[in-house]
């Protein structure tokens, strides 16, 4: 049995997880907290209650963030069909904010993924598919970069928010959110510095790939869940459960959506790629037409995915490959980006 300092690092984190848990079941009490360590930003707990309900418990040092993945997951359930989590509470104290989830029963598909037969790995890849699409045609942003909520000074700690608005945001620094060739640049290139020394005798190409990215000149702006992905999903006997972890979203072009959630269905898991990344695009054009894709696109979708956060060059595959496989497997997608880009 675990209390709730072993799932939240500070006193805040455990008062605002705790208001956010008697907001959402006032007379439950937990008697367990299993750390889960989901999400880059946050901590989050599964937490066991004296009825046996279970329910998922998130804080974050940053409202702002919480108020926004609230306000999304309360959009994309009522928008959409994509599986979620449905939102039971929200709280604030102080400069920490919880947010409280219903437990939805499945396994990591991250894990899952790899054992799944090949006619369950499409079928998934296609439900993935058709669940980013219904995202691009349920929001819709004037500009690109960040989404968020704006606080609205009318509303209570755990009212909903349901108002969504793009602003040019960190990740394309220098650019206003206007011009999408400027925004993509700017974003393949803060993904390109981040890159290790391993890829040095890339960088020249891709950031002249990005200096001058030949895209549409000014694509809709749509929900780039930009971490769309089995990891962030459960399954439950072969179907798709729910997606999960909507923090920090962001308004970009459909295209580089879908680039970055093909690298991480599609090429991640299998030596044949092909077959799911059809699946995908199958699921998706169900909803609406498919994007094109360029070099552009896809090359900074992979340099935006072979890091992380921390810098960490991150392990395709399940079980996961070691750092050396994992850079060279980065490097053979740029390094077709660019063959694309240079044959076009």
């Amino acid at each position: 049995m675990t209390a709730p300092g072993d799932a939240f690092a500070s006193a805040a984190a455990r008062e605002a997880a705790h208001a956010a848990l008697t907001a959402a079941r006032p007379h439950a009490a937990p008697v367990d907290w299993q750390p889960l360590g989901r999400g880059n930003r946050k901590e989050t707990a599964l937490v066991t209650l004296a009825d046996g309900d279970g329910v998922v418990v998130q804080t974050a040092a940053d409202p702002a963030a919480v108020r926004s993945e609230r306000a999304l997951l309360d959009a994309v359930g009522e928008r959409t069909s994509v599986p979620v989590p449905t939102v039971l509470a929200a709280e604030r104290v102080g400069d920490a904010a919880a947010l409280v989830t219903e437990h939805v029963d499945g396994r990591d598909l991250h894990e899952r993924f790899v054992d799944c037969d090949r006619s369950t790995q499409r079928a998934l890849a296609r439900a993935l598919g058709r669940s980013l699409a219904e995202l691009h045609e349920a929001f819709r942003f004037e500009r690109y970069g960040s989404v968020a909520a704006p606080e609205r000074s009318d509303a209570g700690p755990g009212d909903a928010v349901v108002e969504l608005v793009a602003s040019a945001g960190d990740d394309a620094p220098g650019t206003d959110g206007t011009d999408w060739a400027a925004w993509l640049g700017a974003y393949g290139r803060t993904g390109l510095a981040r890159l290790p020394a391993a890829f040095d005798d890339l960088r020249v190409d891709l950031a002249a790939l990005f200096d001058d990215p030949v895209v549409e000149s000014a694509p809709p702006a749509r929900l780039f869940p930009w971490d769309f992905r089995p990891g962030n999903a459960l399954v439950a006997d072969g179907e798709l459960a729910a997606v999960l972890d909507w923090e920090s979203p962001l308004a970009a072009a459909p295209a580089l959506s879908l680039a970055k959630a093909e690298y991480l269905v599609a090429d991640w898991y299998v030596a044949d790629p092909a077959p799911l990344r059809d699946a995908f695009r199958a699921g998706y054009g169900s909803v609406r037409p498919v994007p094109t894709v360029s070099p552009a696109h896809r090359a900074a979708a992979v340099c935006r995915t072979a890091v992380d956060s921390s810098g960490v060059v991150t392990n395709p595959g399940y079980p996961e490959l070691g750092r050396e496989k994992s850079v060279s497997f980065h490097r053979q997608a740029l390094e077709g980006a660019l063959a694309e880009s240079a044959i076009e």
